[in-house]
């Protein structure tokens, strides 16, 4: 007898499979990270149709089968209808899932990143966020997950682990581990801090992913 799971899900990636199946990528509340099997869900008639699809955030229940974890339930939570809205906020939605499918390896739940996360998109989602705040709210997500995943940057002076930085970028990443949301959200950061950020951001998570 098959044994049926329930936990809160978020889709970080969807999959076509044949004509009508779909694999989706979750982020679970009480699992981690789960590849759950879809199946018929692109059919109109299909009951699980309204329920799930890329940055949802639902209740679903599936079952586990030898090798298929099998998606049998789907009822929407919140489907963050505003970022659909801004190409531009789908961009860092897609560019958050990405690092977040990149880092997590097999089913395991985190507590830290699953609130990192709702609450990242409730962000995005939010519809007095500003546009020009979009940059912000990727690295908000992206640093506060490396700390989350045990790689949490050291600073000295204007040093980032032993490399110096400008000090400008150290101060923005400080208030971003502190979560300090409501001063970074009226920073006014130049383009050329903007490309420095972006520099140090993908060359530290260059150099985790090349750890794991």
């Amino acid at each position: 007898m098959a044994v049926h799971y329930r936990t809160r899900g978020f889709v970080i990636k969807k999959t076509g499979r044949g004509e009508a199946d779909q694999l989706f990528t979750i982020y679970t509340q009480d699992f981690g990270k789960l590849e759950v099997l879809g199946k018929a869900v692109r059919k109109i008639k299909s009951k699980l149709r309204g329920g799930i699809g890329l940055f949802y955030l639902s209740e679903i229940e599936f079952i586990q089968g030898k090798k298929t974890k099998t998606l049998t339930g789907a009822i929407l939570i919140e489907k963050f209808p505003n970022i659909r809205k801004s190409l531009k906020k789908l961009a860092v939605a897609h560019k958050i899932a990405e690092n977040l499918d990149d880092s997590v390896r097999g089913q395991e739940p985190d507590k830290k990143t699953w609130e990192l996360l709702i609450e990242t998109f409730g962000k995005l989602n939010n519809l007095q966020f500003k546009i020009n705040h979009l940059p912000l709210v990727y690295y908000y997500f992206l640093w506060n997950f490396i700390s989350i995943l045990g790689y949490r940057p050291e600073f000295k002076d204007c040093l980032l682990n032993g490399q110096k930085i400008a000090c400008d970028i150290v101060k923005v990443l400080k208030l971003i581990l502190r979560k300090d949301w409501p001063i970074l959200s009226r920073l006014k950061i130049q383009p050329l801090h903007q490309k420095l950020l972006k520099n140090v951001s993908q060359d530290y998570l260059s150099e985790i992913l090349g750890r794991n």
